[in-house]
């Protein structure tokens, strides 16, 4: 047996999220069926960090363990040719036994994508958050701040999140502008059930005015989800990037990219 990692992009539209499900599609029993099909055996995969239903991702990692001998080329290319155009792999490396995409993480970033003008894009839509009133970007950057380092995010869970401590640590969370892209660019190491989503729903408050940026210290020290904004919609949220110890040869995408000119706001 030998243990192999994979890059994965997907639109989330389609999709009940990451995980597997007796009645609905998603994007695990998607790409198990195509590798499956070209290792010629049962592929089982483990991804560094499940999504919710309508949340894509721009480079998710996935590790699975195989006895089939397949040449990278023929794990991208062959894979690729048996998934949906909404799923694709990027990259192939063979990792040493040790490795895990979850738990060999040391961060994962998301981004959250806002088209912030009148008019809806026909190329985006169900892509990015389109908000009509005019955002401040820089109130929601200062507003952002207040949650970085450890704390507990209780007020940004879910209650339907599993997880046994409230508590993780935000490495960064930056607002930044160009044009009428707005992007939220959070870096943790790990995160609750819609942590992100309840932090973009905040921010975006912030944004309009609806609250002033101590609102997200005074929020995050409530410790109350019910005290918190309105979640924000699962379309603009993005798993952006993982990254990993550079032993291991993963490709290197060690920071945030900037947000792209206006017209067309992904690489």
């Amino acid at each position: 047996m030998s243990r192999v990692a994979i890059g994965v992009e997907y639109d989330g539209r389609a999709y009940r999220g990451w995980q597997q499900q007796s009645r609905a599609d998603s994007i695990q029993a998607t790409l198990e069926r195509a590798l499956s099909h070209i290792a010629d055996e049962r592929i089982g995969v483990i991804c560094a960090g499940r999504t919710d239903s309508g949340v894509h991702a721009r480079e998710q990692v996935v590790h699975f363990d195989t006895q089939a001998k397949r040449t990278s080329a023929a794990w991208v290319l062959g894979t690729n040719a048996e998934l949906p155009n909404d799923i694709s792999v990027s990259w192939v490396r063979h990792v040493p036994d040790h490795f895990h995409a979850r738990y060999s993480a040391l961060t994962r970033g998301y981004r959250y994508l806002i088209l912030n003008r009148s008019a809806r894009s026909a190329l985006l839509s169900g892509r990015a958050l389109l908000v009509h009133q005019p955002l401040d970007a820089e109130a929601m950057h200062s507003g952002a701040q207040h949650l970085i380092g450890e704390h507990d995010f209780s007020a940004f869970r879910s209650s339907e999140c599993q997880s046994h401590s409230p508590f993780r640590y935000l490495h960064s969370v930056r607002v930044s502008r160009s044009g009428p892209w707005v992007a939220i660019d959070v870096t943790a190491n790990s995160y609750l059930h819609h942590m992100v989503r309840n932090i973009a729903g905040l921010l975006l408050s912030i944004g309009q005015g609806r609250a002033p940026p101590e609102r997200a210290r005074e929020q995050l020290e409530s410790r109350q989800r019910s005290t918190g904004a309105a979640m924000a919609a699962a379309q603009g949220l993005y798993l952006w990037q993982v990254q990993y110890p550079p032993q291991f040869g993963l490709p290197a995408d060690s920071a945030m990219i900037d947000v792209p000119a206006p017209g067309w706001p992904l690489p």
